[in-house]
């Protein structure tokens, strides 16, 4: 495995849940083993980076976001050792190993949080509390659906504790140095065991300050660049820092610092503007926010995606934008969650194999990492009527048999049931089956990624936008050194011809694309290119 610092910013990231991936003991929950037991698979995709969402042990009220005991794996999954087995086995097969961290806040079954609602008790600071609800009332409520307040009363304690997510989930209090310490030392531990990084969830509000909307204080910006020098200084280098900060691209990018605090973080505004730009048939929304988002340091970079375990969120939208992608994209009201859409990437466009290679193709070359969602690859279906975000959770489906390859316990056992939606059922929709076939959504994005390892100025390439003639057609340039590739996508169901007459491609001659496909048309001076109705590519480019 390299051990380039800064192989972050042209990775491949995978996530996986552990209970939906592979379950190795039969019990219909997936675990560490089986998940280790399906590492040849993420090699062979071309997967370089797997990330984790928490395996620590954990009431899992929120999907094991509300941490118990941030040193124990949860026994659903399996034990310290199948965790050490799997971060060996990942290594070898040169596939790093991330999981999320959950900062914020615990579980209220913590022995933190048990321990701080004693009355007298030393550890009371440890966690955040007030005689009033009134305090820090500028503070937005992120789960409107279910949370009236961040505050919640608790007898034991005789004091409200504050909570920015479930009140299930007291918020840690750091402006106690304590509680900094100890969650450094969280981060230590597993880093010596193995970890290549955390996804550091929630960073935005770890601290509260009347007068504020409590999000992206100073204080939080302090206490991550105190966790980057600790993982510079004592593991080498290599560890990443990916914050999940869902905030507007100006105050998303403060989360870099000025080169010492996160590594890479999300570029959360870019998703939605995707799917708009499908349903709107241009890309308007998406060039306005890309030219809105700042530089960054030189060894940052974006994580790219387009779905993950939760909700498709839709807070860094406008009102407006809002009410359209619910209009479009959830015309059943079950399918809304707070502020966002419960579905899975192929069913948000119907199962348009042409939109889902057309937004894959965006997600491995536009400025940031990619990462992926299981699943996604094969065009997985969902089950929205689930609870809270299970829907897009469920087993990973890796056959046409009842089980779907994912275990061999009774499928009525299964943690979540596999999806019975008749056009993405295991039946339809499988791991064997599009592996075999070359023809398959599977076998194109494998091919993509082998593409995109070919082309680095896709990942760490000079990002330039660039006119095309037509809102209908996303152009922009990727540049490394002397290497110069243009990308055009046609987010619109016509054809469109892309006219590209721009004083950094002149003097150049279009050649092959990275997929292997001819161009329609292709003229030289200027580029003049014809794209069929979403259809895009990359256009590789060389002197005369």
């Amino acid at each position: 495995m390299s051990d380039d610092r800064h192989w972050y910013r042209s990775a491949v990231f995978y996530e996986v849940l552990a209970r939906s991936f592979g379950d190795a003991d039969g019990d219909g929950v997936g675990d560490l083993r089986g998940l280790t037991d399906r590492l040849e698979y993420l090699e062979w995709l071309g997967v370089d980076c797997l990330w984790l969402p928490p395996i620590f042990d954990s009431p899992l009220r929120d999907g094991g976001y509300d941490i118990r005991d941030y040193y124990a794996i949860h026994p659903d999954v399996g034990t310290v050792d199948d965790m050490a087995d799997l971060l060996d086995a990942a290594h070898r097969r040169g596939i790093r190993v991330i999981s999320d961290l959950v900062v914020n806040h615990t579980s209220d079954e913590h022995a933190w949080f048990q321990e701080a609602r004693r009355p007298g008790s030393d550890m009371r600071d440890w966690y955040v509390w007030s005689d009033t609800p009134e305090r820090y009332s500028d503070a937005r409520i992120i789960f409107i659906d279910s949370e009236a307040s961040n505050w919640t009363w608790d007898d034991q304690a005789q004091a409200y504790f504050w909570h920015r997510f479930y009140h299930f989930q007291p918020d840690l209090n750091f402006d106690n140095p304590d509680v900094r310490e100890a969650m450094l030392d969280v981060v230590r531990h597993w880093m010596r065991m193995g970890f290549d990084g955390f996804r550091m969830d929630a960073v935005p509000y770890l601290y509260e300050r009347e007068g504020t909307n409590g999000e992206n204080l100073p204080e939080t910006h302090e206490y991550l660049k105190l966790i980057r020098r600790t993982i510079d200084d004592e593991f080498g280098g290599t560890k990443v820092l990916l914050a999940e900060a869902n905030q507007w691209p100006r105050d998303a990018a403060a989360y870099y610092g000025d080169g010492d605090e996160c590594h890479m973080n999300f570029h959360f505004p870019v998703m939605p503007r995707l799917y708009m730009g499908l349903a709107k048939g241009h890309a308007d929304d998406l060039r306005e926010i890309l030219a809105d988002t700042p530089p960054i340091p030189d060894a940052a970079q974006w994580g790219i995606f387009l779905r993950n375990h939760d909700e498709l969120t839709l807070e860094m939208v406008t009102p407006e934008q809002r009410d359209f992608m619910w209009d479009t994209f959830a015309p059943d009201p079950r399918m809304k969650l707070n502020l966002g859409i419960r579905r899975r990437l192929a069913p948000l466009v119907g199962g348009d194999r042409a939109a889902i290679e057309l937004l894959h193709g965006l997600l491995f070359s536009l400025p940031g990492s990619p990462v992926m969602y299981y699943g996604d690859e094969i065009g997985m279906g969902d089950a929205y009527l689930l609870d809270d975000r299970d829907g897009v959770r469920t087993p990973m489906q890796w056959t046409a048999e009842p089980g779907a390859g994912f275990s061999t316990a009774d499928p009525e056992a299964f943690w979540l049931p596999l999806v019975d939606d008749p056009d993405y059922d295991p039946s339809r929709v499988n791991v064997a089956d599009q592996r075999d076939d070359p023809g398959s959504l599977l076998s194109w994005v494998r091919a993509m990624l082998a593409a995109r390892r070919h082309h680095p100025e896709m990942g760490l390439g000079d990002f330039t936008m660039v006119e095309t003639g037509t809102a209908a057609v996303f152009g922009f340039l990727r540049r490394l050194d002397d290497v110069t590739t243009l990308v055009v996508a046609n987010f619109s169901r016509d054809p469109q011809a892309a006219v590209v007459d721009d004083r950094l491609v002149a003097g150049m001659r279009p050649v092959d694309t990275a997929t292997g496909e001819r161009l329609t048309t292709v003229g030289v001076d200027p580029i003049r290119i014809e794209l069929g109705p979403l259809e895009f590519h990359w256009v590789s480019l060389a002197p005369r």
